[in-house]
């Protein structure tokens, strides 16, 4: 662009100058009369009449010269921005435009689009240069993909991880209690003793690992965009049948049992939330955990259509969530004071809501003698 400006000035230099010569020699083009001394008053007369046709003749001439000539030199000056415009057009504009499109790949931009000029000189590298570009855009595609699935795999094999180190864990503990039993009734042997000791080094272990999966789960969850939910039609009993797996987390009681409907779900989520709630409560509360299952009527969801859903409510009888809490506990990574002496990152009750709101359902939690969570699964119309 500077270039084609640099000509364009020196093309209008040149040609103005070219105009002031045309002018000049324009101005000087003039006749004047010298009659001979020797000629009578009569003669001299005669002279002043041809001079004076003559005069007009040429002047005529001149003007009519000066505009042919103008109209020539004005007819160059047009001809001469016309090819420049040209150029600029058919040569210049491409390698502007190719040069912002340059750019724009550079910073990572390759949704732009290159626009095609058929009569360019330079077709055939710019199709080279957007083919290039189309096959970054997948081949970066191709490597997010491969990068999510990799962290989503991670973050399943972390969550599915944490409920066998738990049952070792919960496992182990039974039987340190059983030993302290024999302990106290005297019935104590070497093997027992030694038994003891491997449990409390594999209780030990037990916890490393799980330190290991949490901080793994931890960055996976950090670092992912969005964790793939499957939303399918599944059948109720499933999530009755989550909650009688869940036995290392103490007593639950299942208060009544599931309505036998389909519902929208994901199975893997909605056993995590299940876990993540139950986990939870049993880790914080201590208490036994009550479960039941109801129907609600209609209720308008966010697109303002009516449907129903599948409630779940899961209480404890523990001391509940401080008040002042109760509104923090769904956001990332937030633990509350009593959270202090506890492991764990925050993450149960925001992966919670998140997923529920993935299947279409939702969540309500408060405090009621104990905490209590109530999830909405959607049914099947």
């Amino acid at each position: 662009m500077k270039k084609i400006r640099k000509i364009a000035i020196v093309y209008t230099v040149l040609m103005l100058g070219v105009f002031g010569i045309i002018w000049k020699i324009h101005s000087d083009m003039r006749f004047t009369m010298a009659a001979p001394e020797s000629y009578t008053d009569e003669q001299l007369q005669i002279y002043k009449q041809i001079w004076n046709v003559m005069s007009e003749s040429m002047e005529q001439y001149q003007g009519e010269m000066f505009r042919r000539v103008l109209i020539l030199w004005a007819g160059m000056l047009v001809i001469g921005y016309l090819l420049l415009f040209l150029i600029w057009q058919a040569e210049i504009r491409p390698m502007i435009v190719l040069q912002r499109y340059a750019t724009e790949i550079a910073k990572g931009n390759l949704d732009v689009e290159l626009p095609m000029q058929k009569n360019s000189s330079f077709v055939a590298f710019i199709e080279s240069f957007d083919l290039m570009r189309e096959e970054l855009k997948a081949s970066k595609q191709r490597e997010m993909d491969a990068e999510n699935a990799k962290r989503q795999m991670m973050a399943e094999l972390s969550h599915d991880l944490k409920t066998p180190v738990a049952t070792i864990r919960a496992t182990c503990e039974v039987l340190q209690a059983q030993i302290m039993k024999q302990k106290k009734e005297g019935q104590e042997t070497e093997p027992v003793a030694g038994l003891e000791e491997k449990i409390g080094y594999i209780t030990n272990k037990a916890g490393t690992i799980n330190e290991l999966v949490q901080s793994v789960m931890h960055a996976t969850i950090d670092d992912l965009e969005e964790v793939r939910v499957n939303v399918e039609e599944c059948a109720s009993p499933l999530i009755e049948g989550f909650f009688r797996e869940l036995k290392e987390y103490g007593n639950i009681v299942l208060e009544n049992a599931i309505p036998e409907c389909l519902v929208y779900m994901d199975k893997l989520r909605m056993e995590q939330v299940i876990d993540n709630i139950v986990g939870n409560s049993y880790k914080y509360a201590g208490t036994d955990i009550h479960v039941s299952f109801s129907e609600t009527e209609e209720m308008k969801t966010a697109d303002g259509k009516k449907t129903r859903f599948l409630r779940i409510r899961i209480k404890d009888s523990g001391p509940g969530v401080a008040p002042e809490e109760l509104s923090l506990i769904t956001q990332k990574y937030y633990r509350g004071e009593n959270a202090k002496d506890k492991n764990g990152y925050g993450l149960g009750m925001y992966l919670v809501k998140w997923y529920m709101e993935k299947m279409n359902g939702g969540m309500e939690y408060y405090n009621d003698n104990g905490f209590t969570v109530e999830l909405l699964v959607k049914k099947v119309s």
